[in-house]
């Protein structure tokens, strides 16, 4: 199993294997130059940051909106508290919610039913280490994490919904607290864009940001954690008890390079997260078979992980069009009728 992320230490935008380790072999902003009509989120290396997020949030309100509104589940499981219209009553019913009036004046049994609360809280746990300054397709994976928190604060915040975060870069963990409406969700974007690069040497903790939304507890919700969920399992844990309070949705980041090797002659890498130095041979196609096989199976871990704790998944990757990807996994789920605040 791959259980370490790195970058490589010359510009060829390549990717090599080693046992127990995963390699990433690009320095940042070494993605290719490109902006959103190709499906590729803005750069946000590439110019300022308010033009940069003006032009990712026009993208967003043209492509998604309309997919999602008001398709959530109540605050809380089961009934709620404002009363709603009047039927017929069925065995089963609960009698203490009997309409009498409505049965004197019709002479057949009828109950009330009730308005289940919508307003809805949504976390984003968002991973900023090291290992997300990376990129060899059409941006880096810093970039499409950004991109994918800002299409879930559109799909979700309105009417009178709230949005905050937890973001981690290993060096760094800072809460913005959920707040409601579109000026806060942008002004939470914003200070999600001017967060530090995390230096090499230092490994993200996405388990302890998971954490923070556990102690104390948030009232009940939705919960997005956007990661490339490379590294140490130890996330999971937390994530299986979020996902017995809250509505959970994983977005995982990846990039061609992580799953597949070109072959490149000998190549010098390093991990941005531990500063290790490695050469490894992406010549011999014997390693790239087995780098693409240890890769295949640690995204099918990570699936699987995210499967028993409960939480939709949705992949994006660099080098497709993630709005595409967005948008074809909220009507999945809307067909499906699978709950939560993406259906």
């Amino acid at each position: 199993m791959i259980g370490r992320r790195r970058r490589e230490e010359e510009p060829p935008p390549v990717a090599a294997e080693h046992p127990g380790l995963l390699l990433h072999p690009a320095t940042p902003g070494s993605a290719t130059d490109r902006d959103g009509d190709d499906g590729a989120p803005p750069r946000f290396t590439d110019g300022p940051a308010d033009v940069l997020l003006r032009r990712l949030e026009l993208t967003v309100r043209r492509r998604l909106d309309g997919l999602l509104q008001g398709d959530h589940l109540g605050l809380v499981p089961g009934s709620g508290s404002e009363a709603g219209d009047s039927r017929t009553y069925h065995p089963g019913d609960d009698v203490r919610r009997m309409d009498w009036p409505v049965t004197a004046r019709t002479q057949v049994p009828h109950v009330r039913e009730t308005i289940a609360d919508r307003e809805l809280e949504t976390w984003a746990v968002v991973d900023l280490s090291a290992s997300l300054d990376f990129g060899t397709a059409n941006c880096q994976k810093r970039d499409l994490a950004i991109a994918g928190l800002a299409a879930v604060g559109h799909l979700t915040v309105h009417g009178g919904n709230r949005l905050g975060a937890v973001v981690t870069t290993g060096e760094r963990v800072d809460r913005y607290p959920a707040l409601p409406g579109r000026i806060a969700a942008e002004r939470l974007l914003r200070s999600v864009v001017a967060t530090p690069r995390a230096e090499s040497g230092r490994r993200g903790d996405l388990a302890d940001a998971l954490e923070t939304l556990r102690r104390p507890e948030r009232r009940r919700g939705l919960v997005v954690v956007v990661s490339d969920f490379l590294g140490d399992s130890d996330w999971e844990r937390p994530l299986r008890a979020l996902g017995t309070r809250h509505e959970l949705l994983a977005i995982e980041v990846v990039d061609p390079r992580e799953l597949e090797l070109p072959d490149v002659g000998l190549l010098t890498v390093v991990d941005p997260e531990s500063g290790e130095l490695l050469e490894v041979p992406t010549g011999d196609a014997a390693v790239r078979a087995r780098y693409a096989v240890a890769a295949a199976a640690q995204r099918a871990d990570v699936a699987a992980a995210l499967r028993r704790a409960g939480a939709g998944h949705l992949q994006l990757r660099t080098d497709r069009d993630w709005l595409m990807d967005v948008v074809r996994f909220v009507a999945d789920r809307r067909r499906a009728g699978s709950g939560g605040a993406s259906r």
